[in-house]
C-alpha cells in the first residue's frame, strides 16, 4: 500500500471517529430530554457520567489529528481538514457538556411533564439534534452547500427559543409559585440554543476546510 493510500485510510478512520463522537452527542441530547420529560433521575445520572466518554473521545481524536500532522506532514486541503477536525471536536465536546447540563437540570424538575409548560421545547430538541447530525455529515462529506444553509437553520432555533421564553412568561402568569421551574426551563432552552450555535460553528469550519477562508478572511 502506498504512503498516500495509507494516509487516506487514516483520514477515513478520523472521519469515522468524528461520526462516532457526533452520534454520542446526539444520543446525549435525546436522552437528556427523555430524562427531563420523564423525570428519570437514573437516566440523567447516566448522561452526566457519560459526558466523560465524550471527553475521552475528544482527546482520542485530538491525538489522532496531531499524529497525522507530525507523521504524514499533510499539505493544502488535507492539512485544512485535519486542523479543522481539531476545531470541530471542541464544538462537539461543548455540545456534550450542554446535554449534561440539561440532564443536571432535569434532576431538579420533579413535577408535571415539562411539555405542559412548553409545547415548543420538544420541536426545538428535534431540530437541534438534526443540526448536529447534518453539520458533521457536511464536514465529513465536504458538503459546503449544506454548510452555507446553517445560518438559516440557526434562525429557526432562535425563533423556538423566543417562543419558549413567551411560554415561560405565560406559565409564570398562571402559576407564579413555580418560578424555579420557569428559570430551569429557560436555561434548558438556552443550552439547546447554544448547541445549535456550535453546529453552526462546525459548518463554518467546513467552509474553511474547503476554501481556506473564514468569511472574507483567507487563513490557509
Amino acid at each position: 500500500m502506498t504512503t498516500r493510500m495509507l494516509f487516506l485510510q487514516e483520514l477515513d478512520e478520523l472521519n469515522a471517529e468524528l461520526t462516532q463522537m457526533s452520534e454520542m452527542v446526539q444520543e446525549a441530547i435525546e436522552k437528556s430530554f427523555t430524562a427531563l420529560n420523564q423525570h428519570d433521575t437514573g437516566l440523567a445520572q447516566e448522561i452526566i457520567k457519560g459526558d466523560r466518554l465524550i471527553d475521552n473521545m475528544e482527546r482520542k481524536i485530538e491525538t489522532h489529528c496531531l499524529t497525522l500532522m507530525l507523521k504524514q506532514q499533510p499539505v493544502a486541503k488535507d492539512l485544512r481538514h485535519i486542523s479543522t477536525a481539531l476545531k470541530v471536536v471542541t464544538d462537539l465536546e461543548r455540545m456534550g457538556d450542554h446535554a449534561s447540563d440539561i440532564a443536571e437540570l432535569s434532576t431538579h424538575l420533579k413535577e408535571e411533564p415539562i411539555c405542559s409548560a412548553s409545547k415548543h421545547l420538544p420541536a426545538m430538541v428535534e431540530n437541534v439534534k438534526a443540526m448536529v447530525s447534518d453539520a458533521i455529515r457536511a464536514f465529513i462529506e465536504k458538503d459546503t452547500d449544506t454548510a452555507k444553509q446553517f445560518e438559516l437553520r440557526d434562525d429557526i432555533i432562535d425563533a423556538y427559543f423566543d417562543k419558549v421564553k413567551t411560554e415561560v412568561v405565560e406559565f409564570l402568569k398562571n402559576d407564579g409559585d413555580k418560578s424555579d421551574m420557569a428559570v430551569d426551563l429557560l436555561m434548558i432552552a438556552k443550552y439547546l440554543e447554544r448547541i445549535g450555535d456550535h453546529a453552526v460553528n462546525v459548518c463554518e469550519w467546513t467552509e474553511f476546510s474547503d476554501t481556506g477562508s473564514v468569511g472574507d478572511i483567507s487563513i490557509l
